[in-house]
């Protein structure tokens, strides 16, 4: 196992499971876990073959059709959490106890083979040919989806989100966004790094273990090339302009040294969440560790305010954009974007015709007022 030193005392150990899928623990500062960990003696069956992409040529688009992923967990009981550490009754994905994981998907939408054969896993038959060749158009174009997908455990317990760990905890899990997502810009054929975190069964979560995802993609996401397509249009300097306009606003929600979050002016979602840092960086590998100390307790705060809404946890997905990985680098600002369907204590927002089939969306909340409620819950919140 290779272990490597990172910030804040944090140390990074590199192993692989039965099937040859990379496993890295990441400790924290103040660990009581050892140096060994166990190793992966599961009997596995053979990774899946890579998925494949279609173009959609009404939109260009393109649409990863990943048939292995049916497949996966879905609602497991609690004694065979799969993301819980291994034991003789449960032959789980994580071999030790640990204090945060990072695991390749078993049933990924984006690779695991990349443009070149790995271990037992073929080379892609048909990667893309860059950009300029996923941004041509034609009737029954695919590519193979290269990339790769990842899972991010929080914590060794069975129940929780990131909003219910420490702070020396949600530092840890910084470290580790940090860490992969330099690593997976540097694959051959990824184009973009997206950390998130789904959080509830309303969004469609399969596991209740405190876990997150990252995926990366083998192009630029749509929702990326409507943002650079705003860059253009306006200003290279667009989200210094959007972090000036909302700092002047009644919308601002949590205001620290490094990092502003506030309820967007043309919110989509009932409860909407915007955070970013006050200077330009393009992902997690750019923030320096003064940042990277204020954001875990920052993002705490904001989760828990969230929480506190209401009395049962908030459904959420949790989406930190980052810059592609070749373009976009100074203009394309690292950016958290939380949104919730949940409009009321008991009510949800579904996307129905206008929404769905259209694109067109209905606000159900002013901003003004949803700001206003999470500046107050968030106010209540102790660490």
């Amino acid at each position: 196992m290779h272990s490597t030193q990172l910030g804040g005392g944090r140390v990074k150990r590199e192993t692989r499971l039965a099937d040859g899928r990379d496993l890295i623990y990441f400790d924290d500062p103040d660990t009581t876990l050892g140096d060994d960990r166990s190793v992966d003696a599961r009997d596995l069956d053979p990774r899946p073959e890579t998925a494949t992409m279609r173009q959609d040529v009404l939109t260009g688009d393109w649409i990863s059709v990943a048939a292995a992923r049916q497949n996966r967990a879905f609602l497991p009981p609690a004694e065979l959490d799969p993301l819980a550490p291994q034991t003789p009754a449960n032959p789980s994905e994580i071999p030790s106890v640990y204090d945060v994981a990072v695991f390749e998907n078993r049933s990924p939408s984006f690779g695991p083979a990349l443009a070149e054969a790995i271990g037992d896993v073929p080379a892609a038959a048909d990667p893309p040919r860059g950009l300029d060749d996923l941004a041509r158009l034609g009737l029954g174009r695919t590519r193979t989806s290269v990339g790769r997908c990842e899972v991010v455990c929080f914590s060794p317990d069975r129940a929780g989100s990131f909003g219910t760990q420490t702070v020396t905890r949600a530092r840890t899990v910084i470290e580790a966004w940090a860490d992969r997502t330099a690593a997976l810009s540097a694959l051959p054929g990824v184009q973009q790094v997206f950390p998130f975190e789904n959080r509830g069964e309303a969004i469609g979560v399969t596991l209740h273990h405190p876990h997150g995802q990252i995926y990366a993609y083998p192009y630029v996401t749509p929702r990326t090339q409507r943002l650079l397509d705003s860059i253009d249009r306006t200003a290279p300097d667009l989200f210094a302009r959007i972090l000036a306009f909302e700092q002047e606003g009644p919308r601002v929600v949590l205001r620290g040294e490094h990092f502003t979050a506030f309820v967007p002016f043309a919110a989509r979602w009932p409860l909407e969440l915007h955070v970013l840092p006050h200077r330009h960086v393009a992902d997690f590998a750019g923030l320096t560790d003064a940042e990277r100390d204020e954001l875990a307790p920052f993002y705490l705060r904001l989760l828990r305010g969230v929480d506190a809404l209401y009395d049962t946890p908030t459904p959420y997905i949790a989406a930190w954009h980052q810059a592609p990985v070749h373009v976009g680098r100074d203009s394309v600002r690292l950016n958290l974007q939380l949104t919730s369907p949940r409009r009321a204590a008991d009510k949800l927002k579904f996307l129905a015709g206008s929404e769905a089939a259209m694109g067109a969306w209905i606000g159900d909340v002013p901003p003004e007022v949803a700001a206003e409620k999470l500046r107050t819950a968030v106010e209540g919140v102790t660490l």
